[in-house]
């Protein structure tokens, strides 16, 4: 297992870098510190979630705790178990599977699957679990399961609270769970000292089962973007990804712990008009949304709608475009066609095979390393067939990743240009509505400015009383 493990994990860092398009480790120092360590996450991207902890740990190797319904697929079962996972039974599994299993015998194999965990924590290893128990694709923490509290009090308590262990919370924060070219920051939260249970634990097992889970669940919130509801996730996904930039102007966009900083501000925000001045709020969701709509119904998105130098300078502008698109076509086409196949069969192969989203990008990840795995050599292969060139042959394995990276950036860039040239002629074939769209994008961004204003004098104690203008 070790040696399989040793030799998946650096294809796998190497599809995570591929896969996402800015991956932040924030205090990655707690991430690399040594066992014996319990890490609990959130776990919003089933199998995407121990890999991303797994391939940016470089201490050792993780054991995983799994479900036993992924080991009833020989293939998977065969390779979660080369990858140091070990089966938890949980009853629903049980009741809603074919195996015949009775209470006695699942509570035989948990004990089992405990024991399990206890050595490999007691010989200094490191164990991963996901407290939730269930992987739904959702800005939200489920309840905490106290399995892993119990495991981690179990292992001290087998070494008279003496072994050292700790709890390492982290928050795995995706901005597009299922999208390829996202972006993902994994935060690592300040590790929980297990020892420090020991008293509560000799006097009462459960309640200390209880506290520590209340704990890790505290810490876990504090390193996540939680919203409230669907509504809330909603309405503050539209504002930071449309509007972000005109509410912290200043804020890095090349970061993910800077968005996950917008975020929770804007989280906060929404709560505290909510309490203060919600007929505010509401008047910018229905902006928001009455926006959203109007974007859809032309066929438009917010970024084609900002104007940057309108008047002077527009016809250099569009002649260095045209020029920029006109000399970037041929290396688009020649990236295009070399990486159409492995790049569109993951996501073919996705949505065929499963219709649960959060399954979605760990299939097109495992399967584009195959797919990039095997087409490229062949193609590698058939280009020195034909021409028997060490040199052109090198050339031509090196060009692939580069020009497959250029057509994805040149085809996003051309989408850009194409909804522009859209509004133009929308300009012209319907002005009222166009004009209509941009009035309410301009009162979306005052309404935001007013809200942006009060919210900061009320955080400074200087106006929490004063509401913003409607």
């Amino acid at each position: 297992m070790a040696l399989f493990y040793s030799l998946m994990k650096p294809p796998v860092q190497l599809a995570l870098r591929v896969f996402f398009r800015r991956l932040q480790i924030r205090r990655p120092e707690r991430l690399q510190q040594p066992g014996p360590l319990l890490v609990a996450a959130n776990h919003p991207n089933t199998l995407m979630d121990p890999l991303l902890v797994a391939a940016n740990r470089h201490r050792g190797q993780l054991f995983f705790l799994a479900k036993s319904t992924f080991f009833q697929n020989p293939v998977l079962g065969w390779f979660l178990t080369k990858s140091n996972c070990i089966p938890v039974y949980r009853r629903q599994d049980v009741e809603t599977g074919a195996a015949n299993i009775t209470p006695e015998e699942l509570q035989a194999l948990n004990e089992k699957a405990f024991g399990r965990s206890y050595d490999h924590l007691g010989r200094g290893g490191t164990l991963m679990i996901f407290p939730e128990g269930t992987s739904v694709s959702e800005r939200r923490l489920r309840p905490l399961k106290t399995g892993a509290a119990r495991i981690a009090l179990g292992a001290e308590a087998r070494h008279d609270f003496q072994l050292g262990l700790r709890i390492l919370p982290i928050g795995l924060n995706y901005s597009a769970a299922h999208r390829f070219r996202s972006d993902v920051l994994v935060y690592p939260a300040k590790p929980i000292v297990v020892a420090d249970y020991a008293d509560e634990y000799r006097q009462d097992p459960d309640a200390a089962a209880d506290a520590l889970t209340e704990e890790l669940r505290r810490r876990l919130e504090s390193h996540l973007v939680v919203t409230r509801d669907d509504a809330e996730d909603a309405l503050v996904r539209q504002v930071e990804d449309t509007f972000g930039q005109y509410l912290v102007p200043e804020h890095d966009e090349g970061s993910p712990y800077e968005e996950f900083r917008l975020t929770r501000t804007l989280l906060r925000a929404v709560a505290w008009f909510e309490r203060h001045h919600p007929q505010h709020l509401d008047e910018l969701r229905q902006h928001v949304t009455d926006y959203a709509a109007s974007l859809q119904r032309l066929g438009l998105t917010d970024e084609a709608l900002q104007r940057s130098g309108a008047g002077r300078g527009r016809l250099e502008r569009g002649l260095r475009t045209a020029l920029k698109v006109g000399l970037g076509f041929p290396v688009y086409l020649y990236g295009a066609v070399n990486n159409y196949l492995p790049y569109i069969l993951p996501s073919m192969v996705a949505k065929r095979a499963t219709k649960e989203i959060e399954f979605v990008a760990p299939l097109m990840m495992v399967t584009g390393m195959l797919t990039f795995g095997l087409l490229y050599p062949l193609q590698i292969g058939l280009v020195h067939r034909m021409f028997g060139n060490g040199w052109l042959t090198a050339a031509y394995a090196l060009s692939l990743p580069v020009t497959g990276f250029y057509a994805l950036h040149y085809w996003n860039e051309l989408t850009l240009r194409l909804q522009r040239l859209r509004l133009l002629r929308l300009f012209r074939q319907q002005p009222a509505e166009v004009e209509a769209v941009l009035h309410q994008r301009q009162r979306i961004l005052q309404l935001l400015d007013e809200a942006r204003s009060a919210y900061a004098a009320a955080q400074t104690g200087q106006g929490a009383a004063n509401s913003p203008s409607s």
